[in-house]
């Protein structure tokens, strides 16, 4: 991509304040009650929640902010989800001081991680068609539940539907912001969404003192590391390659762990480049110039500072949405990435059954030893290319020289 600013127009902000927007929306209204249980189940009291809340929304929003700009590509920055999910059961084991000693010895190996230069090698060596292939896996589900919620609330699923196609027929660039405001109109006026309750107060955060254990480094922080890589960064860097954005793995994984080491003792897990809600960004939807889509990772910053913030009130109001109109809003906005993705993944006839492999275990979404669907997937392709094509070792060589290479320049 284009590494000096492009010219930029008023309504070149529009497209991508909008994908940042939804984006914003569907990753806390989504799997943000997950937070919530995790810290249920460390007994974390509302002030201790909030501060929580603060420091990785805070967090999220000046990673993805800088990278976005300093990279000019939307590097759209989130918390691992998988990585609270896992969370919710090992922090009824874990006293919270020592969670917040695990997050930052993470964080610590994610920075290592990133200046070491092995994560992006690995990057380089997977074939565009298996990338595709998972990046359409991951997606799948999303698309499916953009229908499947018609048997919840088939007028509100229909009705978006038919917002979406007419305003796509008529109006391409604001069919996503269209088919949401008129969502968020039909769910005011039934009353299936009330805002009325929500009142705002600023979050202060809260720092607590990090205590170390074994306990701790092998039940928390080898997991979270583990899952946070195979579950966020690897789908992740695998979108933005999807998109044609060639940003290097390595300072992504170094700012965002550094990132997630100062916002540790506040409360924040661990925040990493994001994957599904950074493809409703990253492709042409966000702005037809792939040059201006950078945009969308600003906007996706600022909103999430926004909501630190005012911590627990404002992450809130996402909560009050109905999940059937986030899976509606979030597969309707995916459709041109799953598609563009499947195209991809079966454009090159020789590389077509692996990356075919790689879409249907990925989308089985099989999660074994505590490690998702996405790696798996990735597993089951990479091993189906090389036995099939044997050229894995060669593209390991090939990606090793061209990291160097690069490194000299």
């Amino acid at each position: 991509m284009n590494s000096t600013f492009p010219s930029l127009r008023a309504r070149d902000l529009i497209p991508t304040t909008i994908a940042a927007l939804i984006s914003v929306i569907v990753n806390y209204g989504g799997t943000f009650i997950l937070v919530f249980q995790a810290a249920k189940v460390a007994g974390l009291s509302p002030e201790m929640t909030a501060s929580w809340i603060w420091s990785i929304s805070i967090g999220v929003g000046i990673t993805g902010i800088w990278l976005s700009y300093r990279y000019r590509a939307p590097i759209i920055t989130a918390w691992s989800t998988p990585g609270v999910a896992f969370l919710v059961s090992a922090l009824a084991v874990t006293p919270y001081a020592e969670a917040i000693g695990a997050y930052m010895i993470s964080a610590l190996a994610f920075i290592v991680l990133g200046l070491s230069g092995m994560f992006e090698r690995f990057v380089r060596m997977i074939p565009p068609g298996i990338a595709s292939g998972l990046l359409a896996g991951i997606l799948l589900q999303f698309g499916i539940s953009a229908f499947g919620g018609a048997q919840v609330d088939p007028v509100l699923v229909v009705g978006l539907f038919a917002v979406y196609v007419v305003l796509r027929r008529f109006t391409s660039r604001y069919a996503i912001i269209g088919m949401l405001a008129i969502g968020l109109v039909y769910l005011i006026t039934t009353g299936k969404a009330d805002f009325g309750t929500i009142k705002l107060a600023a979050a202060s955060p809260m720092f607590v003192v990090p205590q170390f254990s074994l306990h701790a480094l092998l039940g928390v922080a080898l997991p979270l590391f583990i899952i946070t890589l195979t579950g966020q960064y690897m789908p992740g860097m695998l979108v933005l390659r999807n998109d044609g954005f060639q940003t290097s793995a390595n300072p992504i994984l170094t700012i965002t762990g550094l990132g997630s080491l100062l916002a540790a003792p506040f409360g924040s897990h661990a925040f990493n480049v994001a994957a599904i809600t950074a493809a409703i960004c990253t492709g042409k939807d966000a702005h037809e110039d792939a040059n201006k889509r950078y945009l969308a990772g600003i906007a996706c910053g600022l909103f999430y500072i926004i909501v630190g913030v005012f911590g627990v009130t404002l992450a809130s109001l996402f909560l009050i949405l109905p999940a059937t109109f986030i899976a509606t809003l979030a597969g309707l906005a995916l459709l041109g990435t799953i598609g563009g993705s499947l195209a991809n993944a079966l454009a090159d006839p020789k590389g077509r059954e692996t990356a075919l492999i790689t879409f249907l275990a990925t989308a089985a979404n099989v999660t074994l030893l505590g490690v998702g669907g996405a790696f798996w997937g990735l597993v089951a392709g990479l091993t189906a290319h090389t036995l099939i094509h044997g050229q894995f070792r060669k593209k390991y060589y090939a990606a090793k020289g061209s990291y160097h290479a690069d490194q000299k320049s």
